[in-house]
Parts: C-alpha cells; structure tokens; sequence
C-alpha cells in the first residue's frame, strides 16, 4: 500500500486553479492531419456546427488552449491551414494587445524578421514564449500569408512593444491614423487594469470583448477563427471562481452573435488514459480496494503545488453520496483515467514545501461550463 501524510481539508478552490488549465498526459498529433486535428474535436462543447465547408458566413470559431502547450499550438495550426485553404478565411483572432498583432501584420510583409524578434523577445517569460508558438507564426508567414491577425486583450508589454509600435508609427507620419488611436486606446485599458482596477479579471474580460466585437464588426460579415486563446475565456457560463466568477468571454459574445459562435476547448480530446495499479486507501476509518492511478506534474501550472495523484476508490458511492460539499469542482478532463457518474476520487495534492492535502470527490452528474465535472465533498 502506499504511505503517505494526509492532511484534513484546508482550503476552498483548490481545484478550480486547475479546472482552468488541466495538466493530463496528452497524445501527440501527428503532422499534417488536419483532418485528423478537426475529427479530435467532434462532439465537444459547441453552439454550432463547425464541420468543414459547411460555415456560413460571420461565423466565429473559438478554440480555448492550455497557454504554452505545444500540442495545442499544432492543433491551431492545423485548424487554421483548413480553415484558410477550404474556406478562404483570412482572418485570425489573438489573444494579443491590437498593437502587437498590427505588428505582425507589418512583419508577414517584410522579408526579415526584425519585428518578429523583437514582439517575442518582449514576450519572454510568459507562456506564450515558447518554440512551438514561434514556429506557429512563421509557419504562418510561410504557407498561409494573407492572414490578417487581430488583437483583442488589453494592452500588455505596453512599455515594449506598445510604445515601440507607436513610435514605428510615428516615422512613417502616421500620427493621425486609426492604428495610433487604437493602439493607445489598448495602452490605455493595460494602464486602468494593472493601475487603477487591481487587476480585475471581469473587467479586462469586459475590455477584451469590446475589442473584439469592434474587430469583427469591421469585416463585414466575413467568418473568423481564434488562437492562443485561454480554454477559461472560451468556454460557455462562468469562469471559475478563483478568476472572480464572471461571465467568460464567449457567453458575453454569444449575447451579441447569437447562433454564431462556435466553441471548442482544446483539452477535452487529447486525453490519454492511465492504466489503474491495485491498491487499498483508508478513508474515514474505513479501508478500501482502490485503483491508483499515478502522479500529474504541476511544476509549469502552479507556484505552490508540485503533483497530484489520483486513486479511485472502489464501492464507495453510497458511503458518501449525502456528505456536504465544499463548493469545489474538477472537471472530468482533469482525471488521468475515464470518469463515470457513482465514482468516488482521492486527489493527494503535494506542495512545493513538502506538505500533502488529501481531498476527496465524486462524481454525482455535476456540470461546469458545460463539462461534466466532479465536486468536492467534506468528511463528516
């Protein structure tokens, strides 16, 4: 049997901090199967049908990745190459401030990449600083260049790449274009956020919608698709509570463009099953056959947790199917194994200090933003 500490339950949202960036073992996608990319999102949370060459026009396809998952960023590629080449999309949607992605738009026209070096050397240290989303872009510039990128956040790194796009701007005396005002209008709202709202998370999701309706309003009914896009931001209800609860980014959209918006969280295909160790847990003073099912490394999701391991505890439903709930959520595509409803979970949590929290689940027909999810439930 496995020995470990277990510590009582300490705290609330533990798991929504993971709920939004779920760390399972995934499948590697195989280059270029775009059809393949496509199939792999079948059946997932969506308010339209997103089959190719069947989208009409002023449609919108969201897709929510895990920020810096190379996985993800293959994924996007390949979704845009049949979005772009089937149906003559020519317009990309980023989770970028508007001056970073006119930026781009004036690097896919030059022949170096002068620009490009600069945008990601101002990214460095975030998650989207990485190989693979390099890669996605100049791949972009080579086999896709007509796409016209569109930048909905807020203005980040406005002190870089902001104030240097303006002062690109102004030597080419375009003081008194719409990319100047736009451009400071996004200085502007990253300067309220990070200085006067606290950063507030509902309120730059209320600034990122604006943004992105007044993009999309501009192309005249023309269908677009997004990328690098957080899952959270994309998927429909609330987001989590531990990102303030608000109403997500497409709920708000959807409110505007009814029957246009097509959503797909990027996680819920990839998961690759672990096979389940016979082991025995005793919970509450009573002993049970279990399944152990091996260890997630959280080191690149969290600044306080280092893993978490997951067991399932055989024939307990019953034993705890009245016992109060925390409040907490996970959703099944955290699970590293194929979750049902009557199951019950152990999830030792290990902290980078050392400590261990045991919390316990099940799985009781809970939903979350349209993911059946398990909840937390308190020992008595």
């Amino acid at each position: 049997m496995k020995r470990f500490k277990v510590f009582p339950y300490l705290m609330a949202a533990i798991t929504l901090v993971f709920a939004s960036c779920a760390s399972v073992q995934r499948a590697n996608i195989d280059e270029p199967e775009i059809s393949r990319a496509l199939a792999m999102n079948e059946g997932q949370a969506s308010s339209g049908d997103l089959s190719p060459g069947r989208s009409p026009s002023g449609q919108i396809h969201l897709f929510g990745e895990i920020h810096g998952y190379e996985e993800h960023t293959k994924l996007q590629f390949y979704l845009w190459h049949d979005f772009y080449n089937n149906e003559n999309m020519r317009h990309l949607f980023v989770e970028l401030p508007y001056y970073t992605a006119e930026f781009l738009n004036i690097w896919m026209k030059e022949d170096d990449d002068l620009i490009f070096d600069a945008i990601f050397d101002d990214l460095r240290g975030t998650a989207i600083h990485t190989p693979a989303n390099m890669e996605f872009f100049r791949r972009i510039k080579k086999e896709l260049p007509h796409t016209l990128f569109h930048g909905t956040d807020i203005g980040h790194h406005s002190s870089t790449t902001g104030q240097r796009f303006l002062q690109y701007l102004r030597q080419n005396g375009r003081e008194d274009s719409e990319q100047y005002r736009l451009a400071e209008e996004a200085i502007e709202q990253g300067r309220l956020f990070y200085e006067e709202l606290g950063q507030n998370h509902s309120m730059r999701v209320e600034m990122m919608v604006e943004n992105f309706m007044r993009e999309f309003d501009r192309l005249n009914g023309e269908s677009i698709m997004s990328a690098f896009y957080g899952a959270s931001h994309v998927n429909l209800g609330n987001y989590p509570s531990i990102l303030g609860g608000s109403t997500t980014m497409a709920s708000r959209l959807q409110r505007s463009y009814d029957g246009k918006i097509h959503t797909r969280d990027l996680r819920l295909p990839l998961v690759q099953y672990a096979a389940g160790v016979p082991d025995t847990l005793t919970v509450a003073g009573i002993e049970y056959s279990a399944m152990y099912y091996g260890e997630q490394d959280l080191r690149s999701r969290s600044d306080i947790f280092l893993k978490r391991e997951f067991w399932r505890l055989e024939d307990a439903y019953d034993h705890f199917r009245d016992n109060p709930v925390s409040g907490d959520i996970l959703p099944f595509n955290n699970y590293p194994m194929q979750v049902t409803r009557g199951q019950v979970f152990a999830i030792l949590y290990t902290q980078r200090n050392g400590n261990t929290i045991m919390i316990y689940h099940r799985a009781s027909g809970t939903r979350w933003q349209n993911m059946e999810a398990t909840e937390e439930f308190l020992l008595e």
